[in-house]
């Protein structure tokens, strides 16, 4: 059955690309939406499926270069399958009417919506298809259509610039992942990914570590590890919202699919793996927040915080490794669970959290914070809605990301118990950074919400009226439905984590299942107290609406002291709000400031501006590509503009191709002789 709808799902996508072709602007969109819906509603059922019966495999015949093809649907694929159809399916309800913006750009808007079909077929099949040559394919195809949904808007020279760098380190990842899918088809004469676990088996602990080292390169800058997160930071303001939200919550994820997938096939000393990971992963946390909390876009900064995010499910992985390693089936339940929560949670209140920037951003056609505030009064369900993603990504209860961020931090406690000094001081290490990145998380989206939505407007904008139509609102209270649904009721989960878990660590003891449910029981029993206190706060709001509803309300400006200037540029603004932060944070950091002082007995404008840049970005992408430049302008007399000096050009490079292969003959023949004497 499962192979059928797989099928299905496949052939409806090739259907609405053609179909598409055929029909006007308006019938593009519904029959996007459409097929969508109905391809996650049809993975979806394969996904329960797996859940419900097991996993399932089977072959396509392939031809001489492939071989067979095997596509295997087990429990990490049905976990993934899921995570990724909820956040396309939101997205594309968004979207559509995101898009009615750009209803001119009929064109734009047809290649958008192939690329759109494109992207969430092939993300699935990358999720099922278990032979490497294939798999390259396909991850081909998702990196192509990810670069034109992000490009849509490329007229903007800013927004072409961030697509040509995805797409340039989109391909340095393919890279990586095909010298090391290569050197285990030549050394095992098959591209079936078990062909890795047969390999690794077989080799030095060295060259182990060395085959995973290619895999998690390759599948790091598609997540967005430190260093090769560079792409992110340009890539999500420059798309159209519900493409940010859908890059953050599941397109960045299959980089960490992939990391997963290796870890489950790879046979090296887990140990060293986890040390790894681990270490990456709190420099890519404290890194992505620390540098979340200067941004004055709204976009970047949700996109450092996708790298800080990354960095927390990296931790979980790192964890679930060591437990591997050594042999404590506690930490891998706790790693591996709270890895696998924090993909699904992420993916939900980071796409809330851009679709909200969405709505600001076609409201006020700006994304600079400084120049925001008050949008709450215009704007109410989205600053409703962007507070409890806020509130949700910084780990409070009673919502989703506490119950990951717990798994973690039960993980680490727990481990401390070790005889070992060197795990105990990483897990005191990771303890601290994990308590760091909270606390920053929750400096910055306090500055974020409150600058944004409180307060009176800093700038007089044009505003766009009719943005919260229900047909944008929906979706997004449907993701917060999910939110809370998971903060209050996390045992829903339990027996498809056990599952996804125990492909790492087969024959799990009846004590670490022990384990896990009083964990689970634990979180419960948070949840209960969390529903009491969100009733408690549901009862009191609507006694005081009650009480309240036959006075009449009068509002007026706030009192200034006699001052009856504009009281907007009397408030905080954001880089007033976080100046103590920048100060602690400047040697670390790399931040330039514009200042313009008073000076005279009538001063002009007082100004200070500060631009936070991303120093790894400089050394690793900046420099080395200005010395290209350079050296390559040394050849620029070369282009002289003289025709008969390139017919001259052509002349040369004739005579060199002809007497190399003699040169190079007789360079042979001295090296022999040379080597006689």
């Amino acid at each position: 059955m499962e192979k059928t709808l797989i099928e299905i799902c496949n052939l409806l996508a090739i259907v609405a690309i053609v179909g598409i072709l055929f029909l006007k602007t308006k019938g593009r969109g519904i029959l996007t939406i459409g097929i969508i819906t109905l391809q996650v509603i049809i993975n979806t059922v394969v996904a329960l499926s797996v859940f419900a019966n097991g996993p399932v495999e089977y072959f396509y015949p392939g031809s001489f270069v492939t071989g067979a093809i095997p596509v295997r649907i087990d429990y990490l694929s049905a976990w993934f399958i899921l995570v990724i159809s909820f956040t396309f399916l939101t997205g594309a309800w968004y979207g559509i009417q995101y898009m009615k913006k750009y209803i001119e750009q009929s064109d734009n808007l047809a290649l958008h919506a192939v690329a759109f079909l494109l992207l969430y077929t092939s993300l699935i099949d990358i999720c099922l298809v278990q032979n490497s040559i294939v798999l390259l394919v396909i991850w081909e195809i998702m990196a192509l259509s990810s670069f034109v949904v992000i490009i849509f808007e490329h007229y903007k020279s800013t927004t072409l610039k961030a697509g040509i760098n995805f797409l340039i380190q989109s391909h340095v990842c393919i890279l990586l992942l095909t010298i090391a899918f290569m050197w285990v088809k030549v050394k095992t004469g098959t591209f079936d990914f078990n062909a890795i676990s047969s390999f690794s088996t077989t080799q030095t602990k060295i060259t182990g570590f060395a085959l995973f080292i290619l895999f998690f390169t390759g599948f790091a800058i598609k997540a967005g590890f430190v260093p090769f997160h560079t792409w992110l930071p340009l890539a999500h303001p420059a798309a159209p919202a519900h493409i940010s939200g859908i890059m953050s919550g599941v397109i960045i994820k299959i980089g960490i699919y992939g990391i997963l997938r290796v870890l489950m096939l790879i046979k090296t000393d887990m140990v060293t793996v986890g040390y790894f990971i681990l270490f990456v992963s709190l420099i890519t946390g404290l890194y992505g927040v620390m540098l979340a909390i200067v941004q004055h876009n709204l976009k970047k900064l949700l996109a450092y915080h996708s790298i800080e995010n990354i960095g927390i499910i990296g931790i979980g992985i790192g964890l679930g490794c060591l437990g591997l390693g050594y042999n404590n089936q506690l930490l891998v339940l706790a790693g591996f669970g709270g890895a696998l929560l924090h993909v699904l949670n992420h993916s939900l209140f980071k796409s809330l959290l851009f679709f909200s920037a969405g709505n600001v951003y076609q409201a006020k056609h700006m994304m600079n914070i400084e120049s925001l505030g008050g949008l709450i009064k215009r704007m109410p369900h989205t600053g409703y809605l962007f507070l409890i993603g806020s509130l949700a990504i910084c780990g409070l209860p009673p919502f989703n990301g506490f119950i990951s961020e717990f798994f973690l931090y039960n993980g680490l406690f727990h481990g401390l118990v070790s005889s070992n000094l060197q795990f105990i001081l990483f897990l005191l290490f990771s303890i601290l950074a994990l308590v760091i990145i909270g606390g920053l998380a929750l400096i910055c989206f306090t500055k974020a919400f409150g600058i944004v939505f409180l307060g009176s407007p800093r700038e007089e904008i044009h505003e766009e009226k009719n943005i919260e139509v229900p047909m944008r609102i929906w979706p997004m209270y449907l993701i917060v439905l999910l939110i809370m649904i998971i903060g209050l009721f996390p045992l829903i989960f339990n027996t498809y984590l056990l599952n996804v878990i125990s492909l790492y660590g087969p024959g799990l003891n009846p004590q670490a299942k022990v384990h896990f449910g009083e964990i689970l029981t634990q979180l419960s029993i948070v949840g209960w107290y969390s529903l009491g206190f969100v009733a408690l706060v549901f009862l009191i709001y609507n006694l005081k609406l009650l009480i309240t509803r036959r006075r009449i309300v009068n509002q007026d400006t706030t009192w200034g002291c006699a001052y009856t200037g504009q009281t907007g540029k009397l408030q905080y603004t954001a880089s007033s709000f976080i100046r103590s932060y920048r100060k602690l944070a400047e040697p670390i950091l790399s931040i330039k400031k514009k200042k313009e002082e008073a000076k005279g007995l009538y001063p002009g404008i007082i100004m200070q501006k500060t631009h936070a840049l991303d120093k790894i970005e400089t050394w690793l992408i900046d420099k080395p590509l200005l010395k290209v430049r350079k050296f390559l302008g040394s050849f620029v007399f070369l282009q002289n503009g003289n025709i008969q000096a390139y017919i001259l050009y052509g002349f040369v490079f004739v005579g060199l191709a002809l007497l190399l292969p003699s040169i190079i003959e007789k360079i042979v023949v001295i090296v022999k002789f040379l080597n006689q004497l």
